[in-house]
């Protein structure tokens, strides 16, 4: 089976952690659990997108927040395959509108921590608070989330994008 997230030519490691989608589901709601009983109340979720987008829907819905946002971001091109930093994609997130709001940032994984950190800077800069929670998080990551369902330095295939894009 061809797996999207594999560069042309590359391989995927045969020891990698595998979300399913019924774990993405429990993981959504345990997550939303950590934040309420945390006592942070966010005003917004924001995705980093495209890997947060699906766990910022799924948490924004069970935390009963509708106030959602992305801020896309391009990183990983391959298994273990990046640019040298972290780039900011448009359309742009409209960071006016988070003044004086609580946000909680949303992403996949913090692999480096590099995308996740650039997120929380950009964001902090214009919020009242923001937090942080994504579903893995590896122990070389720069950036320890506020929130973080498992850990793990295998590498992850997320149901999302296992398989390549559809083409006709």
């Amino acid at each position: 089976m061809t797996i999207a997230e594999a560069a042309a030519g590359q391989d995927l490691p045969e020891d990698r952690e595998i979300l399913t989608w019924d774990d993405f589901g429990q993981a959504a709601r345990d997550l939303a659990r950590e934040v309420v009983d945390s006592g942070f109340e966010p005003d917004v979720v924001i995705a980093v997108a495209r890997g947060g987008l699906l766990p910022a829907g799924a948490l924004s819905y069970a935390l009963g927040l509708k106030a959602c946002d992305a801020l896309n971001v391009e990183f990983y091109t391959g298994v273990d395959a990046r640019l040298a930093e972290p780039q900011v994609l448009p359309p742009f997130l409209d960071t006016d509108a988070l003044i004086g709001r609580r946000v909680l940032v949303v992403d996949d994984v913090a692999d480096t921590g590099e995308t996740l950190a650039l997120v929380q800077k950009i964001v902090a800069q214009h919020c009242e608070e923001a937090r942080t929670v994504v579903l893995y998080s590896k122990p070389h990551s720069i950036v320890a989330p506020d929130f973080v369902w498992r850990r793990t330095a295998k590498w992850i295939t997320f149901p999302w994008s296992a398989l390549p894009p559809v083409t006709a």
